[in-house]
C-alpha cells in the first residue's frame, strides 16, 4: 500500500499567550511567535492516534506581533504529600513574610492570531511493531510479515482494531477533518500555557477566502523546536532551530532536516 502524508491547515488565535524561553528560569518570558512543539500540540489536542503523528510545516502570522506584562502571585511550593497552605507565614529577621507565595512578571503576547500549517504522517503497521517494547511486537511475525493469532480472545477483542491489516491514512484524515469542522477536541488547545485557551478552526485553501500574513520580515534567532522523545522518553533532550519570518511566513524544516540543533 501507498502511504501519503496529508497537509491540513487551522486558523488559531487568542488574547494572550506565552510560549516560554527555556533559558529564562526566573520569570516567564514568551518567543515572539508560537513554537512548533505549541503548533503540534494544537492539532494533538484536537485528534491524535499511536498510528499518526503531526509535522508542522509552515506558520502564518496573521496579526501584528504585541506585548503585555502580567504581574502575579504564584504558588512557590512543590505540591507533595503534604498540603500547601498558601498564607502560611515564617519570621525573617523580625518580620513575618510569606513562604509558598511569590510575586512574578511574566511577559507574554496578545492578541495572537496564526494559521498553522501540518501534516498528518500515517504510521505504517510494519513501522510501529519495530523493538521489543512496541504493543505490536508480540503478535507480529516479521519472518511471515503477519500476525500471529493470540490464544486469549480477551486480547484478540482488543486488539482487533489495532491490529488490522487494512489500515490506511484516509480513515485517520476523514477523523480529522470530522473533528475539526465540528470543533471537537480531546482536550481544549492552548497558547503555549493551559491558563491561555485557544480558538481554532479549520480552513480549506481551495475555497475559502484567506487573510494575507502581516508584512514583516524577521529574525527570532534561536527557538525550541520540540523535545526528542524518540531518544529518551523519560528525559527527552530538546532541540532548536534558527527561526526567520519573511513577510509573515516562518517555514518550519522536518525533524530529521541539518537545520535542526540537537
Amino acid at each position: 500500500m501507498e502511504y501519503y502524508d496529508k497537509e491540513f491547515c487551522l486558523e488559531v488565535w487568542g488574547p494572550m499567550a506565552c510560549f516560554t524561553r527555556p533559558e529564562l528560569k526566573v520569570e516567564r518570558v514568551s518567543y515572539g511567535v508560537i513554537t512548533p512543539s505549541a503548533a503540534r500540540a494544537i492539532f494533538e489536542a484536537i485528534f491524535w492516534k499511536p498510528a499518526i503523528h503531526w509535522q508542522v510545516t509552515k506558520i502564518e502570522v496573521l496579526n501584528p506581533i504585541k506585548w503585555t506584562s502580567v504581574r502575579r502571585n504564584e504558588v512557590g511550593a512543590v505540591a507533595s504529600k503534604n498540603p500547601i497552605y498558601i498564607d502560611e507565614v515564617k519570621e525573617v529577621d523580625g518580620k513575618l513574610k510569606l513562604i509558598n507565595r511569590q510575586q512574578k512578571n511574566t511577559l507574554l503576547l496578545k492578541d495572537v492570531h496564526y494559521r498553522i500549517w501540518a501534516k498528518l504522517c500515517f504510521i505504517p503497521i510494519r513501522e510501529r511493531v519495530k523493538g521489543d517494547k512496541s504493543k505490536y511486537h508480540r503478535w507480529f511475525d516479521e519472518k511471515n510479515d503477519k500476525y500471529s493469532v493470540s490464544k486469549n480472545p480477551l486480547i484478540d477483542a482488543v486488539e482487533n482494531d489495532l491490529l488490522r491489516k487494512d489500515e490506511n491514512p484516509g480513515k485517520y484524515n476523514a477523523m480529522f477533518e470530522r473533528r475539526a469542522s465540528k470543533g471537537q477536541c480531546f482536550n481544549q488547545p492552548y497558547l503555549g500555557t493551559r491558563e491561555f485557551s485557544a480558538s481554532f478552526c479549520l480552513v480549506n485553501p481551495e475555497t475559502d477566502v484567506l487573510d494575507a500574513p502581516i508584512e514583516e520580515s524577521r529574525d527570532f534567532g534561536i527557538m525550541l523546536y520540540d523535545m526528542d522523545f524518540e531518544t529518551d522518553l523519560k528525559n527527552p533532550p530538546a532541540m532548536f532551530y534558527r527561526v526567520k519570518m519573511e513577510n509573515g511566513v516562518i517555514i518550519v524544516p522536518p525533524k530529521d532536516s541539518e537545520e535542526i540543533l540537537r
